[in-house]
């Protein structure tokens, strides 16, 4: 309604105000099922603590249900308001259309988030039955399935016990455990992608790319251009653009990236470690940002970061910054802090009762996966394997995985 609203209106305040409006209720709704019980758990907390003493009981996170895929909808109703307002698409006559565009099943809880502009046009095209697209799909279903329940599921016996409970286990099994953390976070949340965007093409829909081989990345920039790319784009057109983007002094960008890396935590969960992780990003590409400035004239330097050398160092460093911030990416905060302790000074303690083989082999099977990939050795490899190998290697994937 309220698009439809300012497609039947030119008054610029009028459509600015109606474009707030939806912003607002989407927040709002968003506001009262996720983060209602965080804010005002944390405020009854303050309150007690300088002496006072509320006029409410502390909130039961589950006495309010959240609704499935929450996130992602609202984000995508958020940004359909905006490109309304600055005229990028038309306003949706179809209510079917636009509840297909909210609801499409295969993206609503794990993403990627959609564009109206890109989604609303697939819809009025028509559907026909195609063998090469459904091969693409089921293709794109079986990887995601094999990086979630072979790979992922794998992860977790290594990284749920020790993160769960660190003050048990030693800094040995520590760094295994934060080391199969990352793997288990990127195969979880790029399989779920890889399986909507699967089932999308099953239903003659094309999702965007949400995953470009993250761990590959050569700073921390270059990490967000490929981790969760609908969600990093989204923070940057509608978060970091609007708040001034790049323009201004150097403190400004430096306050824009905080505001929506901070920001982009919060949308991940309703917790104090989800925040900190987000302000640990922006910190980081702050300082990325700074030693850019500080290599800017040093052509030495910067032309050793470009040799092959210096390029697997930059990777090998951002991989250590990122799987450093994983650490905090859990509800948790006071497990985080600990796990950090232990990382950096030998306690004594348990040792992970699991064979550390398992988990090398699928660290370097993932990293020998992405290489293959980013040398174009795939892609001349590819074509020219025989149907029959080729179908061996995705029965394996769906083996595996079951």
């Amino acid at each position: 309604l309220f698009g439809r609203l300012m497609g039947l209106t030119n008054r610029p305040k009028l459509r600015r105000a109606i474009m707030f409006s939806s912003i607002g209720m989407n927040l709002g709704i968003l506001c009262y099922f996720k983060y209602r019980g965080f804010f005002l758990n944390e405020l009854y907390d303050a309150l007690v603590k300088l002496g006072y003493q509320p006029g409410y009981a502390p909130l039961d996170p589950l006495a309010i249900i959240i609704p499935f895929g929450i996130s992602f909808y609202t984000f995508e109703a958020i940004s359909y308001a905006v490109d309304v307002y600055t005229r990028k698409i038309e306003p949706e006559k179809s209510l079917p259309r636009f509840l297909l565009f909210i609801l499409f099943f295969p993206h609503l809880v794990a993403g990627p988030i959609v564009r109206a502009g890109d989604f609303l046009r697939q819809t009025r095209r028509p559907k026909r039955w195609n063998w090469l697209r459904v091969q693409v799909g089921v293709q794109l279903f079986l990887i995601g399935a094999f990086k979630k329940m072979a790979i992922a599921d794998r992860m977790a016996m290594f990284c749920d016990p020790v993160l769960s409970n660190p003050d048990a286990y030693n800094s040995v099994a520590m760094w295994f455990a934060v080391l199969a953390y990352a793997v288990r976070i990127y195969c979880d949340f790029s399989g779920y992608s890889d399986m909507a965007i699967g089932a999308a093409h099953l239903l003659g829909y094309k999702l965007t790319m949400n995953f470009n081989m993250p761990y590959l990345a050569v700073n921390v920039s270059d990490f967000w251009r490929r981790w969760h790319i609908s969600l990093s784009t989204w923070l940057r057109d509608y978060i970091f653009i609007p708040l001034g983007g790049s323009r201004g002094s150097r403190w400004l960008n430096y306050r824009n990236l905080m505001i929506t890396m901070a920001l982009g935590g919060l949308w991940h969960g309703a917790a104090w470690g989800y925040i900190v992780w987000g302000i640990a990003h922006g910190t980081l590409l702050i300082l990325q940002k700074q030693f850019q400035h500080y290599c800017h004239d040093k052509p030495g330097l910067t032309a050793f970061l470009e040799t092959t050398v210096g390029t697997g160092l930059r990777i090998l460093l951002t991989f250590f910054c990122v799987s450093m911030c994983w650490v905090l990416f859990q509800p948790e905060l006071g497990k985080a802090l600990t796990v950090f302790s232990k990382l950096f000074y030998i306690q004594p303690g348990l040792r992970l009762d699991l064979s550390n083989q398992s988990l090398w082999a699928t660290v370097i099977f993932l990293f020998a996966c992405q290489w293959l990939v980013r040398s174009g050795l795939w892609a001349r490899i590819y074509p020219r394997l025989p149907a029959p190998v080729l179908g061996m290697g995705y029965a394996i994937c769906l083996c595996t995985a079951l």
